[in-house]
């Protein structure tokens, strides 16, 4: 296990460096993005003026106060709470991210399916999984919502944060095929195998 200090936007080979189990912690920019958010890019056409190739987005839909637009807050809108949502119900999107979009990590909770994992080895891409019931502890990663796009589909716009050691994330699915999930899933069904067996009880 190795840990990692990632300033976005990374590159396929320091992708490639990462293995399940690795921690990582991200510098500089952060794109959040939800369900609307790629259904509307991805399947109605939408586009972004955000440049997002070689970048990390996380699965969001952020509680935020529409404020008076400063130094401070340039894109007019305060974080208050931003954690992360459940990505599995996102999995189709994944690809089409990272082909049609550049996306190279995706940072979410719960973890994501095998045709993540596959896009994951094709193109060189990672997913950095989140603790669920960190929202308060993230927001403080956060120093400020930089910019904005898609905003009609507020909150599930495309967000744009200026990051300040956010992490440490956990490497969960990397591209090489490993998935903290499938091993995971691996080991509790031969533990209950071992269970059921003790019990005599016939699978």
């Amino acid at each position: 296990m190795a840990h990692y200090e990632l300033s976005t936007p990374v590159t396929e080979e320091q992708v490639r460096q990462l293995r399940v189990n690795d921690t990582v912690t991200l510098e500089t920019t952060l794109f959040g993005i939800r369900d609307a958010t790629q259904i509307h890019m991805l399947d109605r056409g939408r586009t972004t003026r955000f440049d997002l190739r070689g970048h990390a987005v996380i699965h969001t839909a952020p509680n935020v106060r529409k404020v008076e637009r400063s130094d401070a807050y340039p894109a007019g809108y305060q974080p208050i709470c931003i954690g992360t949502t459940t990505s599995d119900r996102m999995e189709r999107f994944t690809r089409p991210l990272m082909e049609g979009l550049g996306v190279r990590l995706i940072v979410g909770k719960g973890g994501m399916r095998e045709g993540s994992l596959d896009a994951f080895r094709d193109l060189g891409g990672a997913y950095l999984a989140i603790v669920g019931g960190t929202a308060a502890l993230e927001t403080t990663w956060i120093e400020q919502i930089e910019d904005v796009d898609l905003d009609d589909l507020n909150p599930e716009s495309l967000w744009k944060f200026r990051i300040r050691h956010f992490g440490p994330l956990l490497v969960a699915m990397d591209s090489h095929g490993g998935s903290l999930y499938t091993e995971i899933k691996a080991e509790v069904e031969a533990r209950r195998a071992d269970v059921l067996a003790s019990l005599g009880v016939m699978k």
